[in-house]
């Protein structure tokens, strides 16, 4: 299994053999475009809608609505998180464990809604503004919850989980970012596989967990408090470091290669949900290292 970044062009370049994914397309010797024009004349003979074809005039050479820009990118993602963060405030000041109510459904209905659209926009490769923006909406209202019960577990002021947890995941993303510009970390196809074993490696071990909690407290424990669910936390907040990685890669070459700026809004929901998953991740973090010293 290899993972993708979630540009549905790069996956049909990869498909399809005339790229692999974390190089620059190489066109057969003596035909085509020169060594170093990424993907964009796999994109061409693929004949994706709204992408030049060959042959076409040079007034004609740039995708239906502009090609895909780094702003782009940015402003959309901006979007999606900012949607993220606005639903999570009022599922944070409504929930009360202690007591369902308002604050819980809406949690537990932005958990299933945020699961359901995430499965579909990434199976569909949608670019539809409308259900990314809903889908993080939905995973707005669970972010929210969960970050109060995590704070009601740890005996915590609201807010104190939260701001450490946001610091964490703002200096995770900052750090990779950087990493990649500095050309420390390259996006391989190596790297994409080792991330990809990872991270099913990573899922089945969760899930045999959750299976065995229910006959077992707390399963294996690894995701409890100790040094077990500590080890176990700073490898799910590797992976999703390595899954933004990926997307910067992603992003580079698609702007690279001209891609329509619609997909720009795949690239965000690609973004937003590794973000996400960092997040979480480093607020159990908190929460374990909390409920360790406060002891």
């Amino acid at each position: 299994m290899q993972m993708r970044s979630s540009n549905p062009v790069l996956k049909r370049a990869m498909r399809s053999g005339q790229a692999g994914y974390g190089h620059p397309y190489q066109a057969p010797y003596g035909q085509g475009a020169p060594y170093g024009q990424p993907y964009q004349q796999g994109y061409q003979q693929q004949g994706y809608p709204g992408y030049p074809q060959p042959g076409m005039p040079p007034y004609a050479q740039q995708p239906a609505g502009g090609a895909m820009t780094i702003d782009d990118v940015v402003m959309r993602s901006g979007m999606t998180i900012g949607t993220v963060i606005l639903a999570a405030i009022v599922t944070f000041f409504l929930f009360n464990p202690a007591a369902p109510g308002l604050g819980m459904l809406l949690t537990f209905a932005g958990m299933i809604g945020g699961l359901i659209l995430g499965l579909v926009i990434a199976f569909k490769q949608s670019t539809n503004p409308a259900l990314i923006l809903t889908y993080a909406a939905f995973e707005g209202l669970f972010v929210g919850g969960i970050s109060r019960f995590f704070e009601t577990m740890a005996g915590a002021a609201p807010g104190q989980l939260v701001t450490q947890a946001v610091f964490g995941t703002i200096f995770a993303f900052a750090t990779m970012l950087a990493l990649y510009r500095l050309r420390i970390i390259r996006v391989t196809n190596t790297f994409v596989k080792v991330v990809s074993v990872a991270l099913v490696a990573a899922l089945v071990m969760i899930l045999a967990n959750f299976v065995l909690s229910i006959f077992i407290p707390g399963g294996l424990g690894l995701r409890e408090a100790g040094p077990l669910g500590i080890a176990v936390c700073l490898v799910m907040i590797v992976i999703a470091c390595a899954t933004l990685a990926i997307e910067f890669k992603g992003i580079e070459d698609g702007i690279a290669a001209g891609v329509p700026n619609k997909l720009a809004w795949q690239f965000a929901f690609g973004l937003t949900v590794s973000l996400i998953w960092l997040y979480i991740e480093m607020l159990r973090l908190v929460w374990m290292i909390y409920a360790i010293f406060s002891e």
